[in-house]
């Protein structure tokens, strides 16, 4: 990394900070609650007693998770400085709350939380089948972030110190008034804005807030049912490389830098759109037999990513990280890595 640049709190996230309960499960359970694999959803009634079934069930493992959290925390143990990143969310003020904020400051992010003492930390159900998953968010705590928390004393620290935000399209269900304060910023200060479709019901659903928000964004990541949902809802066709290059080209706020849209299909190549031109970063497969789940592996994409574009690598060099973080991932039980990062 190089020496002359200071990466004090060069990356904030906000987002959702939940607690991910995870667990192997079978076909059976999905189809009880009405879940695909490869897909995240917001908890209704129904999906309640999800959790109880998990935690008396089946062997459960709980990871610090919410997407962007994911994604801040890998960026940091790829940028192997402590308190390179900062990440606001909303927690409540119990158990679950502070393991979070104590997975995410072991490893080594700034975590700034709103915390709400009347509503519970959220939570996450991951159900992992046949290495795929399935999210069933229960926001919880996450859902009651306001603006109001942007206005501390430390809260603006950290939006100041940073050079690169990173929201999810999450986010968009919670305080679009938040993300519009650090989109405005952004643009005035001649900072990067980047943002994630994160999942196709928030394009089908989210689809105006998605909207307001998109014109500040300088990068925008989604995978491959993302990309394709929000094809489907702009008219722009299915094939997934025409998507992204509309996407790039629709109006930004900023004309300092163009639109980057990247989007990762998996195990099959990555996309990236800008200026007109689509490039395609083949994926290295990795042996059946080495896959664990594949919760995170989108997240440390991302995380991977914007650990060495902060860092003013070429594009190519971003997308090598994001392969590789993602790789690591994947091999492991839920966004979680080993204590040292290799990745040189």
């Amino acid at each position: 990394m190089s020496a002359q640049k200071n990466y004090q709190g060069a990356i904030l996230g906000m987002c959702n900070p939940l607690l991910d309960i995870s667990a192997e499960v079978p076909e059976e359970l999905l189809q009880k609650y009405e879940l695909s694999l490869n897909n995240a959803i917001l908890a209704e009634e129904k999906h309640l007693p999800l959790y109880d079934d998990l935690v008396k069930g089946y062997p459960v493992q709980y990871i610090a998770g919410g997407a962007t959290q994911n994604s801040i925390r890998v960026a940091q143990w790829m940028l192997k400085v402590p308190g390179s990143t900062s990440y606001f969310g909303a927690v409540g003020t119990d158990a679950y709350g502070e393991q979070l904020e104590k997975c995410a400051k072991e490893d080594g992010v700034r975590v700034i939380y709103q915390k709400n003492p009347s509503v519970p930390t959220g939570t996450c159900a991951v159900l992992v089948h046949g290495g795929e998953r399935s999210l069933v968010a229960n926001l919880a705590a996450a859902n009651t972030f306001t603006a109001a928390h942007l206005d501390t004393a430390e809260a603006k620290e950290a939006v100041e110190q940073a050079q690169l935000y990173y929201i999810s399209g999450f986010f968009l269900t919670v305080s679009v008034d938040s993300i519009l304060n650090i989109a405005k910023h952004a643009v005035e200060s001649n900072k990067i804005f980047s943002m994630n479709l994160s999942a196709p019901f928030l394009v089908q659903f989210f689809g105006d807030q998605m909207a307001a928000v998109m014109p500040y964004a300088d990068f925008v990541f989604g995978n491959e049912s993302e990309a394709a949902a929000y094809g489907a809802a702009k008219e722009y066709g299915s094939d997934l490389s025409t998507i992204a290059l509309k996407l790039a080209a629709q109006p930004k706020a900023s004309g300092t830098r163009p639109r980057i849209v990247v989007f990762t299909q998996g195990s099959e190549s990555t996309i990236v759109a800008v200026n007109g031109v689509v490039t395609v970063y083949p994926v290295d497969a990795l042996p059946r037999e080495l896959l664990v789940d594949t919760n995170g592996a989108g997240d440390a994409f991302v995380g991977g990513f914007l650990s060495q574009l902060i860092q003013e690598k070429p594009l190519a060099e971003c997308v090598r990280a994001g392969h590789w973080a993602a790789r690591v991932i994947i091999q492991r039980s839920g966004c979680t890595f080993p204590k040292e990062c290799e990745f040189y």
